[in-house]
């Protein structure tokens, strides 16, 4: 029988509990375990696929098309492992399939409640995520801060998996925040305390308490914290501010995190192999150089609208022993009479993907500096359309040239639905979701950095490539690299006479991993580093 660990947050929120669950996850890994991870959200939103990116950031997208928190891609890229549909529950996914089951009669005419059939169902997916993985340990962060009321059913969901799976096949870990206070030079431990005190009302007595600090916390400090909060103290960690992330699960390994949890839970491992994990954050410790590379998008006020793509190209760093340093341009601000300033030191364009009107011109306008300079360019989803849409218009001269979701008047709509296609769909329901085949055309660049034919990579998105401008691309320079096996839908561009520049319909950013670098991420940053400065224009 799987075993399952649930990670709570208290104090205030954004205190890592994701890095700290995908971290242990790492750790539990390199021992032989089978681990899945899974993210229990509050929000009554059915999923993140329609919420703004700068309340939610990214939506993360798994194999099998679900749209998912951006904390499913922090433990893909820790655990290693692909999750699937049970990886990620919110409210109203919650909700929406009790009301479902109550309409079709399942419940026998009861008074449909929060408890037994709201904990029920959410009981009912944590067990699903174990099956469907056949995992040994499952690792389920609940999302939000103690406290909340919207947590309350899921927290009660967790209370009640102990009593029907029994306390030592279920673990809790508490994550708090321990603040210093500057004027008294001192850190205080009530915060935590009382958050502890909240989570116990619950019916829930955490295992391990997770220290979140900015510094080494004193002795006297974590005494207080076993002290009060009930714990043994080998089982009060602290979770350290450092210079990467990917530095956590060593941190947490040397203060013995995965051994408490492998006693607790009645498991004995194999000594752990952390050995590649180690050399990763030697790597990383002993980067010198730089790169730069310029992200170009309408949400870079906010970071985590593109958190997998700054990943992807940071991994990418790590396997050309280079730090890449990240320029955040907002498209929409910034003028094509600014370029030469704005792009003076820039090795590299990368343009994510993304939804709307809004600052597709400034993206235009830059795709087609990149073009025109030689500057490398990588486009994904939208940037490989703004591409396709700057090439018409530039080279083909089709001056109106357009996507049908940006202009609907344009006489050249190179992005378009499908002859099988409608706009008439749920806003949440998109075309193309989760992994796809793609056949690479022989002799292109895409087969010389995938070193394959066939490849699969995830998607997100409504307009494809209109096939009726194919030949008359291909004919002026713009090969068509990648496409569905069936030839029926554009996949990849890229420009025969420039040095870099490809566009991709899919997102290879979601299938990156710190330790193995996606291969398109890693030849354009390869690509990046060759560009000379003094050639930029």
């Amino acid at each position: 029988m799987a075993k399952f660990i649930f990670v709570t947050g208290g104090v205030v929120s954004g205190l890592g509990k994701g890095i700290t669950a995908a971290s242990l996850g790492r750790i539990l890994k390199a021992r032989g375990l089978k681990v899945t991870s899974q993210k229990l959200d509050p929000y009554i939103n059915v999923d993140p696929g329609t919420m703004s990116p700068f309340q939610h950031g990214e939506v993360f997208v798994t194999d099998d098309g679900l749209e998912a928190d951006l904390d499913l891609g922090h433990y893909e890229r820790f655990i290693d492992e692909n999750l699937n549909q049970y990886s990620n529950l919110t409210t109203g996914k919650v909700y929406q399939s009790v009301i479902q089951k109550e309409r079709e009669g399942k419940y026998l005419g009861q008074t449909v409640q929060v408890i037994p059939h709201i904990t029920d169902e959410i009981k009912l997916f944590i067990k699903q995520g174990a099956s469907s993985s056949d995992a040994d340990i499952v690792i389920t962060e609940i999302g939000g801060t103690i406290g909340d009321i919207e947590s309350m059913p899921f927290l009660e969901a967790a209370r009640q998996m102990v009593l029907e799976v029994g306390h030592e096949n279920c673990l809790f870990i508490h994550v708090t925040y321990v603040p210093y206070l500057s004027g008294s030079k001192e850190y205080k431990s009530k915060p935590t305390q009382h958050s502890v005190k909240e989570l116990q009302s619950y019916g829930i007595l955490p295992d391990i308490i997770i220290a979140r600090c900015d510094k080494p916390i004193p002795e006297a400090v974590l005494d207080k914290i076993q002290l009060f909060c009930n714990v043994q103290k080998e089982c009060v960690i602290q979770n350290i501010t450092l210079d990467s992330l990917y530095e956590v699960p060593l941190m947490l390994e040397k203060q013995e995190m995965a051994q408490r949890v492998l006693e607790h839970l009645h498991l004995s491992c194999n000594e752990p192999d952390l050995d590649d994990w180690k050399k990763l954050c030697d790597r990383i410790v002993n980067l010198k150089s730089e790169v730069n590379i310029a992200l170009v998008g309408k949400y870079v006020q906010f970071h985590d609208a593109y958190l997998s793509v700054s990943e992807a190209l940071i991994h990418a760093g790590f396997d050309n022993n280079v730090k890449v340093k990240i320029h955040w341009i907002d498209s929409e601000s910034v003028k094509p009479e600014e370029f030469d300033h704005v792009f003076k030191d820039i090795q590299g364009i990368i343009l994510p993907g993304g939804f709307g009107h809004r600052g597709i011109q400034g993206m235009i306008d830059i795709a087609t500096y990149a073009y025109d300079h030689k500057i490398p360019y990588f486009g994904i989803c939208l940037g490989m359309q703004i591409a396709a849409i700057a090439f018409a218009r530039n080279v083909l001269g089709y001056k109106d040239a357009n996507s049908f979701e940006f202009d609907q008047s344009s006489t050249h709509t190179i992005i378009d639905f499908m002859a099988n296609q409608s706009d008439k769909i749920q806003k949440g329901g998109t075309m193309r979701l989760g992994a796809y085949p793609c056949a690479i055309a022989q002799d292109s660049l895409l087969e010389k950095i995938y070193q394959k034919s066939m490849i699969s990579e995830r998607h997100r998105h409504r307009y494809e490539f209109n096939n009726e401008y194919r030949v008359e691309f291909e004919n002026n320079g713009m090969l068509i690299s990648g496409t569905s096996p069936d030839k029926l839908l554009v996949e990849a561009i890229e420009a025969k006479d420039h040095p870099f520049y490809i566009g991709v319909q899919f997102h290879p950013e979601f299938k990156s991993r710190p330790n193995r670098a996606h291969p398109l991420f890693k030849a354009f940053i390869k690509q990046s580093m060759q560009t000379k400065k003094a050639n930029l224009k």
